[in-house]
């Protein structure tokens, strides 16, 4: 579901025209940091917290690395950040910054960007191999690297937003990429990253049940640089794809840990993040899943009809892509399987989201994943039944958010699952 907002039309140009605000505090942070990055020069010392790989034109893509500027590289009081504080989603949910403190640092992020193809992840022959060589240390290395830039031109300002990764600040053709620091390679990324008969998705499964230090956004940025997999089958992947394949890759592996625990109770979790609101629904059946996702404006609907997205997996999984909620399907997926090998329980759980005008404008899927971990981490209401969980479900709806629910749980294929007969109840 993409999300549009009257605040991306404005940027910051009449606020009271476009979105009734007389006072926008978001636009205001955007206007202050155009005006900052209009005054980046061309060559720049900065510190890279991230690469950034695009998908345009793929397979021949814009490979780069996002940094801060000395000049931007400041926050609203005048003070320093640290670098790392520019890629850290699980940081930001922990510290609950919301959504001007978000625009704020990712609008200082300038994208350094030159042309390869994917394949080039293994090609060691060109001029320009060692641009690319340095991406690939900026997205290997657990600290943000320092490097020197070269643009060929001044970045126009301009803030970016996507549905699927953060936003970032502008971006530029880039003339030339200097390391001026050794990246801080862990030694076990670096046991992977040489282990060339090793399979991509083996290679994250074994970093991410190693240690918390080594989160999906980070094995996702290496992933995208091309440095995980056989030799010969290494390639550049987008950062927009490896995000939402190594969602998928670790939530695969707890899928295969959880089927095996004995199942859950009736439990309903609410909770949610920058408007981003979870009631998450577990059945005491084997596993499966479905996300429903819903505007909570003006009640909802229109019409007397929810608009909404969804999609489903059975126990056997899905084989292709989840279109209609597209990645914060396997973020909300993520959280809810983390939450179920934490419990050592197996579950069947309905997810419903509920998207508030509080979410003004679109930061990215880590938003979804990070309000589905914040819902699961609040303590649970246990009942007795099926019939006293989804009553208690369509209650607080109505309630909360203003919004009857019978319609979207009528919809719903994983309860009409549950409702046929298994071959237990012939036993």
């Amino acid at each position: 579901m993409r999300i549009t907002s009257k605040c991306l039309i404005c940027k910051g140009r009449n606020c009271l025209k476009y979105c009734g605000k007389k006072e926008c505090e978001t636009c205001r942070r955007l206007q202050t940091k155009f005006m900052v990055a209009s005054n980046i020069k061309q060559e720049f010392a900065a510190e890279s917290p991230a690469p950034f790989i695009g998908r345009f034109g793929y397979p021949d893509i814009n490979v780069g690395v996002l940094s801060a500027p000395d000049v931007a590289n400041a926050n609203s009081s005048g003070n320093m950040l640290d670098a790392s504080l520019y890629d850290a989603p699980r940081v930001w949910s922990a510290n609950n910054y919301n959504i001007p403190n978000l625009v704020d640092i990712r609008s200082s992020l300038v994208n350094s960007r030159t042309n390869f193809n994917v394949r080039d992840a293994r090609n060691t022959q060109r001029l320009s191999a060692k641009m690319l060589e340095v991406t690939q240390d900026v997205g290997m290395s657990s600290k943000p690297v320092d490097i020197e830039v070269k643009l060929k031109k001044v970045p126009t300002p301009k803030l970016h937003f996507f549905d699927i990764n953060a936003p970032m600040g502008p971006a530029a053709p880039l003339k030339n990429l200097t390391e001026t620091s050794n990246p801080n390679i862990d030694s076990r990324v670096w046991k992977v990253v040489d282990s060339y008969d090793l399979k991509a998705q083996d290679a994250i499964n074994e970093l991410y049940n190693k240690s918390d230090s080594f989160d999906e956004n980070f094995l996702s940025k290496i992933l995208s640089v091309g440095m995980l997999g056989a030799k010969t089958q290494r390639k550049l992947v987008p950062t927009r794809w490896s995000i939402t394949a190594t969602d998928d890759i670790i939530a695969k592996q707890l899928i295969s840990e959880v089927k095996d625990f004995p199942l859950y109770n009736y439990a309903a979790y609410f909770g949610g993040y920058l408007g981003n609101y979870y009631l998450l629904l577990f059945f005491p059946e084997v596993w499966s899943y479905e996300l429903f996702e819903m505007y909570a404006l003006n009640g909802g609907a229109i019409s007397g009809n929810i608009q909404y997205s969804t999609d489903y997996e059975n126990y056997f999984g899905r084989k292709e892509y989840a279109e209609q909620c597209a990645g914060g399907y396997y973020t909300v997926r993520l959280g809810i399987l983390e939450k179920l090998r934490q419990l050592k329980r197996q579950g069947s759980v309905l997810a419903l989201r509920f998207i508030t005008d509080e979410y003004s404008v679109p930061l990215g899927v880590w938003v979804t994943r990070e309000a589905t971990r914040k819902s699961v981490s609040n303590k649970p209401i246990i009942f007795g039944s099926k019939e006293l969980l989804l009553n208690y479900a369509k209650i607080f709806a109505k309630k909360k958010f203003g919004m009857e629910l019978g319609q979207v749980l009528g919809k719903s294929k994983l309860l009409v699952g549950m409702r046929q007969q298994k071959l237990v109840d012939y036993i």
